[in-house]
């Protein structure tokens, strides 16, 4: 049988003192003359940097310590985990993967929700507390096959549900169209996207202004993107060395691809808490792991591809930032598709930002597929 470790989140006094240090040295700029819009500004930065510098990082490690966590050998990478069982022996299984920027804290609120549930949520390989895959690419179907394993080999369910959302959106689908025989269901806040090589042969007149409109918000939007895909290595190094400089790129996009005002920076936290973006700029900074999770981008991971549809029930939620998404692209890939909404809140991280609404859209539909 595979070895699965417990393991606990302990950051030693000596880093906690070193960041203080850092922080108290922190440079603050003003804002540029003109500075365009965007989910980052000197006052909120500046903010966030004095909370951290005060902030009580034990008690959040001592919460985060709360959820059952533990690592196990898959391949050439270790994958860190935090397992909330249910009370019910035969509860359904749920895995719940997350994205870029966030880490596996960020989806927890959500889990501590599910008690009738067997929620499984990682870290990918190279974010937090799991190593980086120690040799080839970090592929989408890469990351689907560890996932996979993750939920059968080591853990020994026979069938489960999946979420994933941003990075983990296509590895969401991918597990449920390679592996119908396991996974009972998957729900979606990020529908399927038809590959680049597929989108020109689109006609719709709602699917080709749908993402025309993504190209015209990607030129506006994408240079974080399109640095971490061609010079990885140099950001890191700069946001490795600074945790003012790591949390203003976090922040940054935890405010813009919210469910917030567009450049009311503070607005975040009625959605995702100091706590929480703070948190994830803990876990970054002390494994110092922002290097390795830029991976999926400068190694293609980020990109759909082909992929097989899906046949096992789908229940898709269409988050904010994708509203104008057509049902039409979703009913043809999710052949068994029982419920699509549009969501009324939460954006890109809609699990973080609205877990209660979304779990329970997961509980209704394990009912409606007879899982509970």
């Amino acid at each position: 049988m595979p070895t699965v470790l417990p393991f606990s989140i302990h950051v030693p006094e000596a880093d906690l003192a070193d960041l203080r240090e850092r922080l108290v040295r922190f440079r603050p700029l003003p804002d540029s003359p003109r500075r365009p819009t965007s989910g980052m500004s000197a006052q909120y930065l500046g903010e966030l940097v004095e909370t951290w510098r005060a902030w009580d990082w034990r008690a959040r490690e001592e919460w985060l310590n709360t959820h059952p966590q533990f690592l196990a050998d898959i391949g050439d990478t270790t994958v860190h985990f935090a397992h909330l069982r249910s009370a019910r022996a035969d509860a359904p299984a749920l895995l719940v993967m997350h994205g870029w920027p966030h880490t596996f804290a960020l989806q927890l609120d959500f889990a501590d929700l599910l008690p009738d549930f067997h929620v499984v949520v990682p870290s990918f390989p190279g974010f937090g507390y799991s190593t980086p895959y120690a040799d080839g690419p970090m592929t989408e179907t890469r990351l689907a096959a560890t996932m996979h394993a993750l939920m059968t080999e080591i853990l020994g369910y026979t069938a489960y549900l999946t979420y994933g959302e941003d990075v983990s959106a296509n590895v969401n689908d991918l597990i449920a169209g390679s592996h119908p025989e396991a996974v009972a269901g998957v729900v979606v806040t990020h529908s399927h996207f038809p590959s680049i090589a597929e989108r020109p042969g689109l006609t719709a007149p709602d699917e080709v202004a749908f993402f025309a409109r993504l190209d015209r918000w990607g030129g506006a939007n994408g240079a974080y993107g399109h640095v971490q895909a061609t010079r990885p290595d140099t950001l890191a190094a700069a946001l490795n060395d600074s945790p003012a400089g790591l949390l203003a790129w976090l922040a940054e996009k935890l405010v813009e691809w919210s469910d917030t005002p567009e450049g009311d920076p503070e607005a975040v936290e009625r959605r995702i808490s100091r706590d929480r973006i703070l948190t994830e700029a803990m876990i970054y900074w002390t494994t110092q792991s922002i290097g390795t999770s830029f991976r999926p981008y400068y190694e293609g991971a980020d990109q759909p591809g082909e992929m097989p549809q899906v046949e096992v029930p789908a229940s898709v939620h269409i988050q904010r930032h994708e509203g104008d998404y057509p049902e039409s692209l979703a009913r043809r890939f999710y052949l068994d598709l029982r419920v699509f909404e549009r969501l009324d809140e939460g954006g890109h991280f809609a699990i973080a930002e609205v877990p209660a609404v979304m779990a329970e859209r997961v509980r209704a539909f394990a009912r409606e597929i007879d899982l509970l």
